[in-house]
Order: C-alpha cells, then sequence, then structure tokens
C-alpha cells in the first residue's frame, strides 16, 4: 500500500503512510525519530496541557525522543523509561506484560527497581507517541503502580482510533483508523 494521511501535528504538516496490520485494518505509521521540528513542537504543545507533575515516565523506544525534549523544556534532569528487557545494570526490577496494536506477539515491559523507589509517592506524568488500543499505556501505569507512584496524567502526540474518546487522556490530535482499501473508519 503507497498510500498515506496528511495531517498537522503541532503547526508540522506530514504525510503519514498507510501501513497494513491485518487483512482489515490498515493504521497510519507516525515515527517521530529523526524528525526534530516535530519532536520540539509537539512536546511544547504537550507540555502547555500538562498537569503539575514531579516524573515523566515512558516505554522504550518510538516515545524516548519526546520525554527527553518534554524534559529539556521543562527543565527537568531526569525521566524513567519502561524497557523492553532488563539490562545488567537494572535491579529490582519491576515486570508487566503487554499486547501492543504494533506488535506481533506479546511482550515484557520493565522498570528499574532504581527508578520505582524514586516514584514512590510522586506526581507521574505518563507518556508516549501514540495512544491505539491502550495496552501499553496500561501496562506503562501497571509499573507505576507497582512502584507507588500516583499517576496525574496520560500524554501523547496522536490518539488513535477509539482511544480518541477516551476523557482520561491528553493528546493534540486524532489519527483515525483505515480500512483495507486505506479510507477513514467512521
Amino acid at each position: 500500500m503507497n498510500k498515506t494521511y496528511h495531517m498537522t501535528i503541532a503547526g508540522c504538516e506530514r504525510d503519514l503512510p498507510l501501513c497494513k496490520a491485518s487483512d482489515d485494518l490498515v493504521i497510519g505509521a507516525f515515527v517521530i525519530f529523526g524528525d526534530v521540528e516535530l519532536t520540539c513542537k509537539a512536546a511544547a504543545a504537550l507540555l502547555k496541557k500538562a498537569p503539575e507533575f514531579d516524573y515523566m515516565v515512558a516505554p522504550e523506544a518510538k516515545a524516548i525522543p519526546l520525554i527527553h525534549e518534554m524534559a529539556k523544556q521543562s527543565g527537568r534532569n531526569d525521566y524513567m523509561l519502561v524497557r523492553k528487557a532488563p539490562k545488567l545494570y537494572m535491579n529490582g526490577v519491576f515486570e508487566t506484560e503487554v499486547k501492543s496494536i504494533t506488535t506481533a506477539a506479546v511482550q515484557k515491559l520493565y522498570m528499574d527497581g532504581a527508578d520505582a523507589e524514586k516514584l514512590k509517592g510522586k506526581k507521574v506524568l505518563i507518556l508516549d507517541d501514540v495512544i491505539s488500543t491502550g495496552e501499553s499505556l496500561a501496562a506503562v501505569e501497571t509499573l507505576v503502580e507497582k512502584a507507588g507512584g500516583v499517576i496525574v496524567g496520560r500524554m501523547a502526540i496522536l490518539a488513535e482510533g477509539a482511544a480518541a474518546d477516551r476523557d482520561d487522556i491528553i493528546y493534540l490530535e486524532k489519527l483515525p483508523l483505515f480500512d483495507a482499501e486505506g479510507n477513514p473508519r467512521s
């Protein structure tokens, strides 16, 4: 499929490639890796909408540029990542499972025990690039709650499909899901 979907996100016009997720589902591929302008503008726009928070947490990997830029713009020197694999330097690891719309199999997500210790009793803002089914978001929420963090907000650049109808997500733009021919679903 060589179709694209045109969007304006944080003042930036972009054409998202449409990619087949299943026989009857096509999604708009939104990747901020390498798009400095969009990352910076989206971070600024989200920070304007953000509730008061102590820490930000995001899942690895596509949200990394966003959380980094939001930390930089808000004057913070740290943030936490939920990892797709435990690393040798991680101790007291928390884990949970997730099945994402863009991933073929069930994955495990991990939080470093040192990061978890910082979150105890703190106001936590969860970030992602796109929220679709909410499965990744729920997995990050599980880890933050296990750590004793208080979730004060869930933010994404885009809310895909039914996620845009949720009242617990703050986002910049709605991204529709598409049928097999690449037409937006109603």
